[in-house]
């Protein structure tokens, strides 16, 4: 089985009816996150994120609804990660899961982007291989210590 990425708050779906994508928000904890070094900005999706859990509630116009206005309303999930059970008693959403929306149809919004974007820290940086480093980047010697600050990394170029 391939891997999948689980599904956090930022998600981008999409409803197969829809006009426009809406990015997904989770309101139903703040205990468990991925994808984020300090914590605090990516809760983990679970199948207790129904109702209105979309940032706009609306995917544009809705062909369903004779183009007009979206109400976007998840009934329920399908595709989830069956093994694990979060604080909220939900299951985690993975990036290959489907909602069902009552105006649209079963599993009618699926997760276009999940959500987890790379955060490099300053342990990325000291993991990483100085060798291979060289080569993809022919103008440095070697790898020199990045500044401390959250904009990413840094890299020196010697002269």
């Amino acid at each position: 089985m391939a891997e999948k990425h689980i599904v956090v708050q930022g998600a981008q779906c999409m409803c197969k009816f829809g006009s426009a994508p809406d990015k997904l928000k989770v309101k139903t904890h703040t205990k468990e996150y991925a994808n984020d070094k300090d914590g605090s900005d990516k809760p983990i999706a679970t199948t207790k994120d129904i109702g209105k859990t979309f940032e706009k509630n609306m995917f544009g116009s809705c062909s369903k609804m004779n183009n007009n206005p979206c109400n976007a309303v998840v009934t329920k999930w399908s595709g989830f990660y069956e093994d694990s059970i979060l604080a909220n008693g939900g299951q985690m959403l993975l990036e290959d899961s489907k909602a069902t929306c009552p105006s649209g149809a079963t599993d009618c919004i699926q997760i276009v982007q999940h959500g987890q974007k790379t955060e490099p820290s300053k342990q990325n940086f000291n993991n990483a291989d100085k060798d291979v480093q060289s080569q993809l980047n022919p103008m440095s010697e070697s790898l020199a210590e990045p500044a401390d600050n959250s904009e990413g990394l840094e890299v020196s170029v010697k002269a």
